[in-house]
């Protein structure tokens, strides 16, 4: 299989930290959105990431259906989502969350990196930085409930390394902690996870984005 995208982005790593952790080898492309949109839309013509190529040359695009796919090959035992019930939705919860910090943050971002101070509008920035620190806390309230231990279950799940990829591209990007705001749980799933090999394999330092890169 060939993972196509930058580690820096935590929708890219999710699912590259998941094909660690399921054993799933693959190749990786290190391609941008910016200055290697062309090569992307060759195989995604959103020209988006991350995206899987299988095997057999079909391509998969977005991370969620990618981790499903993960999932699907694992088996029910190995999976790392739970199967149903009330662990399932919690996680699903968890992570509608996780990502949409994750995209709120990637809002902000872009906003400042694409458009020059007198175009940005102020309104919407602010609406942003809410949302993104009301879906941390939220987390980081869910995750103090189970204060040293992994947020679903007794075992670690997708909740658990999507939380620390995008808890760790958000302190990276936009130094989310600064100004007194901590959210000490998120940060100890972090550590814990951040330490393990799967993780480290697939970290790579924050690369501010531009229009050719």
């Amino acid at each position: 299989m060939i993972l196509i995208g930058m580690f820096d982005s935590p929708f890219v790593r999710r699912v590259a930290v998941s094909m660690n952790l399921l054993g799933v080898q693959f190749e990786h492309r290190n391609w941008s959105m910016g200055k290697d949109f062309e090569l992307i839309r060759h195989f995604n013509p959103l020209g988006r990431v991350p995206t899987l190529v299988q095997p057999d040359g079909e391509a998969l695009i977005e991370s969620t259906a990618i981790l499903d796919l993960l999932d699907e090959c694992a088996g029910p035992e190995r999976a790392l989502m739970p199967r149903s019930g009330k662990d399932r939705r919690e996680a699903l919860r968890i992570l509608a969350m996780a990502t949409g910090a994750a995209e709120k943050g990637v809002t902000q971002v872009y906003e400042t990196v694409f458009r020059p101070p007198e175009k940005r509008y102020r309104p919407w920035m602010e609406r942003c930085h809410t949302q993104m620190h009301a879906a941390l806390a939220e987390v980081n309230r869910l995750a103090q409930i189970r204060a040293g231990h992994w947020l679903i279950g007794d075992r670690m799940t997708q909740a658990d390394i999507t939380t620390t990829c995008v808890y760790t591209f958000l302190v990276d990007a936009l130094d989310i902690n600064r100004s007194g705001v901590s959210y000490p749980e998120l940060a100890a799933i972090a550590e814990r996870c951040e330490a393990l090999p799967e993780f480290r394999a697939v970290k790579a330092e924050w690369f501010v984005p531009g229009e050719t890169g």
